[in-house]
């Protein structure tokens, strides 16, 4: 028996599942750089999608049964501490997951198999395979038991940055995400300077400026925060 076989077997007894569809259990595990050659390989892209919805119901469900006098904006930043691919990664690796991919052998030799946002991704699409194949309760179990170390933490003070700050403050609004723009772009290609105008519906739009498109959102979303709080 090959070592991926035997990290699938493995995989199947950590989650105390055996699949019926054996097709769309290994196409939860393929990632979509298996994919780059001729052959026409089926990944886990679409599969991503689906279970990133599952993901957030079971969260949201336990989370409500947990503390059922929860505020809205306190569970949803309770929820983004939960469903996001940190906390993907860290249940994809509690399960055997990494060992179970299938990668390309590019993607392996860059590292994509200790990836966050590869482990993240392949967690959610076997959460969907398993939503498929066994239903929502199968789903759920693997969802308590894989993210039951992440509920202590859910509280836990942590810095953030402003771009989360200002995406969980709308979410708790029910509001659509802010949205992002370049309106400039100056000095030379060794130290430029962007300008990134932000808009959250219901306010007047912010803008920021810093040496990466990145530093320059912050401080669009910051220059954003300041002026929430003579909204409330």
């Amino acid at each position: 028996m090959n070592a991926r076989i035997a990290a699938v077997e493995e995989l199947e007894h950590r989650i105390g599942h055996t699949f019926a569809d054996r097709d769309l259990l290994e196409r939860a595990l393929t990632h979509a750089s298996v994919g780059d050659g001729a052959r026409e390989v089926r990944h886990n892209e679409r599969l991503e999608f689906l279970g990133d919805r599952v993901l957030n119901l079971c969260a949201a469900e336990r989370l409500m049964a947990l503390d059922p006098d929860a505020r809205e904006g306190e569970m949803s930043r309770r929820l983004a501490s939960l469903v996001n691919y940190h906390a993907c990664a860290r249940a994809a690796e509690r399960v055997g997951l990494p060992a179970a991919l299938r990668l390309s052998a590019s993607a392996t030799k860059v590292g994509a198999r200790k990836s966050d946002a590869v482990l993240g991704d392949a967690c959610e699409a076997l959460i969907a395979a398993l939503y498929i194949d066994g239903g929502l309760d199968t789903a759920r179990a693997f969802f308590e038991r894989f993210w039951a170390e992440e509920f202590p933490h859910v509280d836990a003070p942590r810095a953030k940055d402003p771009k989360t700050q200002l995406q969980e403050w709308v979410q708790g609004r029910g509001l659509p995400l802010p949205a992002y723009e370049v309106v400039a772009r100056e000095g030379p290609a060794h130290a430029p300077v962007f300008t990134i105008e932000v808009r959250v519906q219901g306010l007047e739009p912010e803008r920021g400026e810093g040496g990466s498109r990145q530093s320059a959102e912050k401080a669009a979303a910051q220059a954003m925060l300041i002026k929430r709080e003579g909204h409330e």
